[in-house]
């Protein structure tokens, strides 16, 4: 007899106990699991959001344009920084413990019917979450905005029959399951495009963009490219804020600002921007100028370039990947120029930890200190004993982070930075 949940956290333990990854990904588990509960997910419109970085920034944006317009707006973003639940949010409200409660006494009976199915048996964390999530949106939203966890084509997410597509980014990242090219990931990226349904491109690089363009040209989806259909132009940071204009056909957007650090936040901005509009085209909301720059002046997203401390200047960052990296660095270089640098960076071992390293020590002024952290996949310090001779070793990451902190000058700026999974860690022991 299956056990019946009465707190959240028995259900989010349910949930990992199933694991995050599996042999076989694909649709077909999530797609059962919605079937049973009478496809919520056709209930309302949603926008379907990919990328190997900014999906979640670009995410956040739009999310907060689209509340300006008085909707209600589901967002569904991974991994979580804080809290389990704030992956499953409306208007910024994480899911309640009772509507956890409740869905995953409604889904676990279904999950165990799967496992008696040879062909579904196994579904995963994300997958589970991917079907909670949709359900909880069912009845309580006017448009939901879905980001994929990882790649598209094969990602429980695209289930999903959008309204609006994106691809925010290309880099090389999960390169064991989206492959080891800018094209082989960008083909999985543009596996979430559908036929006749409009996709925004970011600033992705050519041999992407050239495989984007084959799938939405193969399925007659209109494109809009970032800097050919749509376009910003960066005005610099100052006050606190990445100020910019933005540009669509006759449309131009004056006076533009995020406080959601890094030129890259700018092209972000801009992908739900596009996005903001094409949706209030469809649905015939009023562009109003003053709203949408309020609305983007109060996006706040944890751990991108999040201040910690201002004095001293502590800041935490979750540059997961080479490709988040040098973005990193380019926005070092731009909005900190004259600072002394101090990085404390770690990551799981299944990232390209070398060169990720290797890139931030090319930064002026700066010391890098490699650590660890409290889960299984962190690296282990002890394998990079041969870099000592370029960076610390520490074994522990919050005395390494109090020895640092300590020590820091009025232009010094701590930057703590790696694997979102080491960001959440963190954040949790400087900002609970």
């Amino acid at each position: 007899m299956t056990t019946t949940f009465t707190t959240k956290t028995g259900v989010v333990d349910w949930l990992l106990s199933r694991g995050y990854f599996q042999d076989c990904p694909g649709l077909d588990r999530t797609a059962a699991l919605l079937q049973q509960l009478g496809h919520p997910e056709r209930t309302y419109p949603t926008i379907h959001v990919a990328g190997t970085n900014g999906k979640g920034s670009t995410t956040q944006v739009l999310a907060n344009l689209l509340q300006a317009n008085g909707l209600r707006v589901g967002t569904f973003n991974s991994p979580f920084i804080t809290e389990f639940t704030d992956q499953v949010e409306i208007n910024g409200q994480k899911i309640p413990a009772a509507a956890m409660v409740q869905l995953g006494n409604q889904l676990r009976p279904l999950v165990a019917q799967l496992d008696t199915q040879p062909a579904l048996r196994g579904a995963t964390e994300f997958e589970i979450l991917t079907a909670l999530a949709l359900a909880y949106f069912r009845d309580r939203v006017d448009v939901a905005i879905i980001e994929v966890g990882m790649g598209g084509l094969r990602d429980s997410t695209n289930v999903i029959q959008p309204e609006l597509t994106a691809i925010t980014t290309i880099g090389l990242d999960h390169t064991a399951y989206l492959g080891n090219t800018l094209g082989q990931i960008a083909a999985q990226k543009a596996g979430i495009i559908k036929p006749n349904t409009p996709i925004v491109v970011g600033n992705v690089p050519e041999a992407a963009l050239t495989v984007i363009q084959h799938q939405a040209q193969q399925l007659a989806a209109p494109l809009t490219v970032w800097s050919r259909d749509y376009r910003t132009r960066s005005l610099g940071w100052h006050h606190q804020a990445e100020h910019f204009t933005f540009e669509h056909s006759d449309l131009t957007f004056d006076h533009l600002a995020t406080p959601l650090i890094g030129p890259e936040q700018v092209e972000n901005a801009a992908v739900a921007l596009e996005l903001y509009v094409l949706y209030a085209q469809r649905h015939h909301l009023t562009l109003d100028p003053q709203r949408l720059a309020a609305a983007l002046l109060q996006t706040r997203w944890p751990a991108r370039m999040e201040v910690l401390e201002y004095h001293p200047l502590v800041m935490l960052d979750g540059a997961h990947n080479l490709h988040a990296i040098k973005r990193l660095k380019q926005t070092l270089l731009t909005d900190y120029p004259d600072y002394r640098l101090h990085i404390l960076f770690s990551a799981i071992r299944t990232k390209n930890i070398a060169a990720m390293v290797t890139e931030l020590l090319t930064l002026p002024q700066v010391t890098l200190t490699l650590t660890t952290f409290d889960d299984p996949r962190a690296l282990k310090v002890a394998d990079f004993k041969q870099w000592q001779d370029r960076l610390t070793l520490a074994p522990d990451w919050y005395p390494a982070y109090q020895a640092l902190r300590a020590q820091l000058a009025p232009h010094d700026l701590l930057l703590i930075t790696g694997s979102l999974y080491f960001a959440s860690e963190v954040r949790a022991r400087l900002k609970p």
